[in-house]
């Protein structure tokens, strides 16, 4: 039977030697860690490069909507002008508020240690207040790692709400379901958009061919969807490198093309930037109601902002939202419009239509 060994020097067996390295105060592995989590300050030149390769990855959603938006809008005819300028002031203003207002100025500041998505803000509850369902709250963690809290006042505020979420195990269980239902929504909406976003391009082939049957585009879409997953194994700084090109060149464009069909067609869409249009559109009934969800495309994977926080500094991708992504698109969507303003049998491919003569060909 082996027996321990020891060290000669001093007569000491080796487990006790690993006993004395491991039985050392932690402090200074926390404070590695704490550094290593902590927001860092990049040069302006690595921040604009981490801006472009966030437009590959984070923003390819947003980018393909104008594909498909209006049509999904207006299934059916339109009735005149007014019509459209409220539907894209309702565009306009989705887009400031939502990507935007909420997510690019206020919810990115609420990164879990630079981790984003559902599960990244119920961690940071769930630290700040005991509303977990496995107990979480260990002294050990907050030392090991950066899972600090902050006081509070006890009549401020947060100390009220963190009080009344503790109050009920049915509030917990509430907040529990409703994380994993944001989550269940935020996989579906990767498993469905690209789909939708992949067959409304391949359709624009109809326009030049139509008697091209939707059977060939499903074939043709299903190719490319192989093809764009079978290369995310590559990791997110290959592919970003490789679409961010494509994806920059690509909201360039569109946004020429909405500024080129705001000055050929109809300018009086400009009337929609402002909000009273908002009302005047839903004061015509159901139908307005019911094109909310042709509205809601126009932000399909707003999430992916928040959700892809992981990958990207905040400041990067609200360097890369404000500067290319929110203004391409908003000439985009009113270029659009103006087309589809004095074309109103041609909304189901009114992005490929509104495209100049020579383009098409």
């Amino acid at each position: 039977m082996e027996t321990v060994s020891t060290n000669e020097d001093t007569g000491k067996g080796a487990m006790w030697e690993l006993e004395k390295s491991l039985d050392q105060p932690m402090d200074a592995e926390a404070g590695r860690l704490r550094n290593m989590y902590r927001e860092k300050t990049y040069p302006t030149v690595l921040m604009l490069q981490l801006a472009f390769q966030s437009l590959g990855v984070v923003f390819g959603d947003l980018g393909t909507s104008p594909l498909y938006v209006f049509y999904n809008i207006f299934p059916e005819k339109i009735e005149d002008t007014e019509q459209i300028i409220g539907a894209l002031s309702l565009i306009i203003y989705s887009l400031t508020l939502i990507p935007l207002v909420k997510y690019v100025f206020i919810v990115l500041r609420a990164s879990d240690n630079g981790q984003g998505g559902t599960f990244a803000l119920y961690s940071l509850l769930c630290r700040h207040a005991k509303i977990s369902i496995i107990p979480n709250q260990h002294k050990t963690d907050e030392d090991l790692t950066t899972y600090s809290r902050q006081t509070y006042d006890e009549k401020s505020l947060a100390a009220k709400i963190k009080r009344w979420l503790e109050g009920h195990q049915f509030r917990k269980n509430v907040i529990l379901i409703l994380v994993l239902f944001g989550t269940c929504m935020a996989v579906g909406d990767g498993i469905l958009t690209p789909a939708i976003s992949v067959l409304s391009a391949t359709g624009g082939i109809k326009v030049e061919e139509p008697r091209m049957g939707n059977d060939v585009v499903v074939i043709v879409s299903v190719v490319i969807l192989i093809g764009l997953f079978s290369m995310q194994h590559y990791g997110t700084d290959k592919v970003s490198w490789l679409f961010a090109p494509i994806v920059f060149v690509w909201f360039i464009l569109i946004g020429v093309l909405g500024a080129v069909n705001i000055y050929t067609y109809d300018r009086s869409v400009l009337k929609a930037f402002n909000p009273i249009y908002v009302y005047h559109y839903f004061k015509r009934g159901k139908t307005s109601w019911a094109s909310l969800g042709g509205i809601m495309l126009s932000i399909t994977g707003t999430e992916a902002l928040f959700a892809d926080l992981s990958y990207f500094p905040v400041q990067a991708i609200q360097i890369a939202f404000t500067t290319v992504v929110f203004p391409c698109l908003l000439l985009q969507y009113t270029g659009q419009a103006a087309y589809i303003a004095t074309h109103k049998d041609k909304v189901s491919h009114s992005f490929y239509f509104s495209l100049p003569g020579k383009i098409q060909t």
